[in-house]
């Protein structure tokens, strides 16, 4: 189940996973890392009820993210789960991670030297810098990135300085390694823009200021979260972060999560509009059990 961000993916989840005897493996990158928990909107134990959940809280936010590792990770859990017989149900917005788990990728070699002078620039001119970069060598890997993401954009511009090739020219055609059913959410933009700014300020009350300060410690700045290339940067943290260090008021801070979010959103959107496999459902409001059933149903006859 893909979509947006606050599209419902989780609530649908929980219903669909009850109704096919289905154990949910989490597809949304931020989510693997431990503690952060408001600001990705993750299930509470308690919310997940009897609904067995994997690949939530498995990093450190001090450790990079790894698209290769959660590959690895993800088949695992793919494998165990059907194994005993229930249905894995993999539930994200990470749309590279989506892939990594279902699709026939293998991802290129990385040069150290080449890695460090990438990061050398990314530290000298900055992420937006190199971004642009990007866009020009490959603008389909540019839409799909943040221009605030310096590492993911290292890596783009690694793999295409190493291959030769643009980065989304490495990702291969749309061809599941197992037999999977893809269903979308699809919400209207005025409503996904107005979900987002009622999540993000919900995320505020409910304690994100906290949750942020808490993660990144009192120690030295490379300490905690501040020293986590990958978690430093996700929609919330980055922007508190700010806040924290005096940048930004609070106000400021919560009005750059829900611009930035939207963007965000937008770029997900795009990402898996390409994939002709995704069965879109309109989830203007909480999709019902039952339609989301029959669109399984008919896409896993149709696909088989």
């Amino acid at each position: 189940m893909v979509g947006p961000t606050a599209a419902g993916k989780s609530e649908l989840s929980l219903r669909l996973a009850r109704e096919l005897d289905a154990e949910v493996i989490n597809a949304d990158s931020m989510q693997l890392y431990r503690g952060m928990d408001i600001g990705t909107g993750k299930l509470g134990v308690a919310e997940r009820d009897d609904v067995p959940h994997h690949l939530l809280d498995i990093w450190a936010v001090t450790e990079p993210a790894s698209v290769s590792e959660y590959q690895r990770l993800a088949r695992t859990a793919i494998g165990d789960i059907l194994s005993r017989g229930r249905t894995p149900l993999l539930v994200g917005g990470s749309g590279l991670y989506v892939r990594a788990a279902i699709d026939d990728l293998e991802f290129p070699g990385t040069d150290p030297a080449l890695r460090a002078r990438l990061e050398d620039e990314l530290a000298a001119v900055g992420a937006a810098a190199l971004h642009e970069r990007l866009a020009a060598a490959d603008p389909a890997a540019a839409a799909a990135i943040l221009p605030s993401n310096g590492r993911r954009i290292v890596r783009a511009l690694e793999v295409i300085e190493l291959s030769g090739r643009p980065f989304t020219a490495t990702l291969p055609e749309y061809a599941s390694v197992l037999p999977t059913t893809q269903i979308g959410l699809a919400v209207p933009r005025p409503e996904l823009d107005r979900r987002i700014a009622e999540r993000v300020r919900r995320m505020w009350r409910d304690g994100l200021v906290d949750e942020v300060r808490a993660l990144a410690g009192a120690g030295a700045p490379a300490t905690g979260l501040r020293a986590g290339r990958t978690a430093s940067r996700a929609l919330g943290y980055a922007q508190v972060l700010r806040y924290l260090d005096g940048e930004w008021t609070q106000e400021q801070a919560q009005d750059e999560t829900i611009a930035a979010t939207r963007r965000f959103a937008r770029r997900q959107e795009s990402w898996f509009r390409r994939d002709p496999r995704v069965r879109w459902l309109p989830a203007g409001e909480p999709v019902p059990t039952t339609v989301a059933l029959t669109a399984i149903g008919e896409h896993a006859r149709v696909s088989g």
